[in-house]
């Protein structure tokens, strides 16, 4: 108890320094701004591009184009192979591997030490500050907390290097006072066999006093499902009983909500999100039971905005945050202390709030479907199934959905693949009701289906339980950092699945739903 006590007191010395920023987020961003290109103005890139003449966000701008991957893969393969003082001044020795989707390229993210201290785990003590403001009588650190992290591998071209999952790194380099009260040990956390780490995690957590969950939410239900298995308990706040936090990110929560629900059973639980990919440190929910979040402006990133309109331009105009609108979707683009400049995050955020400035993430520039106008994002397509659910008292585990192309006179439409953990009792009415939400969601969408002219009702593909783990198993894809996209403007995936199903004759029987 003691230390808990002392520990939310430190932590909550940090309050008022994010009050600071989001009094003055102008002021705080130029000043990162300014700063990161002072830091790295003697660098290979900050040479080439002037930094050193950099005074205001307009010089920025103008001192060099918005870069993707592809642009700056040159620099990362010569980061790896062991040259420095490339895109940042300080060693850069740890690579996190990025895919985010099922896409066979992997990206290796620079990360510096200052993105590690300076981002990362000022995120991760932020988060609990304004949880332990928002909760002062929380018992967080009286027992475990509970890490479903990724895996990581030695550099083949530099013994003192690594790659692998943000989350590898992050737990490789942890302060001891956070790896004390941490569960399971780092050999186990780390493992890179992802069906035997689950199995050990589970024989290991399930003796803990878990108080507190950070994991993406499919694979932390794959470890919960497991420890409920290996112990006979009906719910995991029979395991946990004072388990009192999951930290989510990576993914939207709601269309897990009511799973988790059904597996904890615990009503107190408080369920806070987070904006963390292997890039940076974003965003943070500031208080219970929002679905928004601050966007945090002191990590060492600086922001600038893409409008929706121009998201497939390949060099546009882009915004700072006094241009952003309340409800409008925008793409991102961060510069960083790991040596990322301009860089497109290739996510997408609406504005919730301009004061502070709050965010929702809605998807990505190349996760959503817009073959036929309609202009579909996850954002609209996790709540109509969220809402679907809710009235067909059923839950989906995961689905994926791309265009149906128009064929001579025949209509287009959308086909989708879900999988149920429960089962909806009319699947007919499911799919007339899924159908009928993303057309309340999405006017676009309404419009194109108005008299079956452009669109007809979505066509649905039911697969068996664990047909998409199967799937990403057989890809080895297998982790937190691999994702099914949920939307697609091609069917690549879709068929993918499909003929996988098939394959293994995993469809199921609609007479039976």
């Amino acid at each position: 108890m003691a230390l808990n006590t002392v520990l939310a007191w430190l932590i909550k010395k940090r309050i008022h320094q994010i009050e600071l920023f989001e009094k003055y987020p102008l002021e705080v961003q130029n000043e990162v701004m300014y700063n990161l290109t002072k830091r790295a103005a003697n660098t290979e890139w900050g040479l080439q591009h002037g930094f050193e003449k950099i005074k205001t966000a307009a010089d920025f701008k103008s001192a060099m184009p918005l870069q993707d991957y592809e642009a700056i893969k040159p620099f990362v393969n010569r980061l790896i192979a062991g040259e420095q003082n490339l895109l940042w001044p300080t060693e850069i020795k740890w690579f996190a591997k990025s895919s985010g989707t099922t896409q066979d390229r992997s990206k290796f993210i620079p990360v510096s030490r200052e993105s590690l201290e300076d981002c990362h785990y000022k995120g991760g003590k932020d988060l609990l500050a304004l949880y332990y403001n928002a909760n002062p009588n929380s018992n967080l650190y009286d027992g475990k907390s509970l890490v479903i992290g990724g895996s990581s591998e030695i550099n083949e071209m530099r013994e003192d290097s690594y790659i692998g999952d943000l989350s590898s790194i992050i737990i490789k380099n942890l302060p001891f006072w956070v790896e004390f009260k941490r569960t399971p040990q780092s050999n186990v956390a780390l493992m890179a066999e992802w069906e035997r780490k689950i199995e050990q995690m589970a024989e290991i957590t399930m003796q803990e006093d878990v108080t507190n969950i950070a994991g993406v939410p499919s694979w932390t239900i794959v470890l919960f499902k497991r420890i409920l298995e290996k112990t006979g308990k009906s719910s995991i706040g029979e395991v946990w009983p004072n388990l009192e936090l999951f930290m989510h990110g990576g993914v939207n929560f709601e269309p897990y909500r009511e799973q988790f629900n059904d597996l904890v059973q615990l009503p107190n639980i408080k369920f806070y999100q987070s904006y963390n990919a292997s890039e940076g440190y974003f965003g943070i929910q500031s208080r219970n039971g929002l679905d928004d979040m601050l966007l945090m402006l002191d990590y060492g990133i600086y922001f600038e905005f893409i409008e929706e309109s121009k998201w497939t331009e390949d060099q546009p105009e882009t915004l700072s945050l006094n241009d952003l609108e309340v409800g409008k979707n925008y793409a991102v683009v961060i510069s960083t202390n790991g040596g990322l400049w301009r860089y497109k995050l290739g996510d997408t955020i609406k504005v919730t709030s301009t004061f502070p400035f709050k965010i929702k993430v809605s998807g990505r520039t190349k996760s959503f479907i817009n073959a036929f106008g309609e202009e579909l994002v996850v954002e609209n397509s996790d709540q109509a199934v969220a809402e679907t659910c809710q009235q067909h008292n059923c839950i989906v585990n995961e689905y994926t959905a791309c265009p149906v192309y128009m064929k001579g006179e025949e209509s287009g439409a959308h086909e989708w693949i879900i999988e149920f953990e429960r089962d909806p009792e009319n699947i007919d009415a499911f799919v007339a009701d899924l159908d009928l939400n993303i057309r309340k969601l999405n006017s676009d969408y309404d419009a194109k289906r108005t008299g079956d002219l452009t669109l007809k009702q979505l066509k649905l593909n039911v697969v068996e339980k664990d047909t998409f783990y199967q799937w990403l198993k057989s890809k080895g894809k297998l982790g937190g950092q691999h994702k099914v996209p949920r939307l697609s403007n091609d069917r690549k995936h879709v068929e993918e699945i499909l003929e996988f199903a098939e394959k293994n004759r995993s469809f199921v029987d609609h007479s039976r739903v």
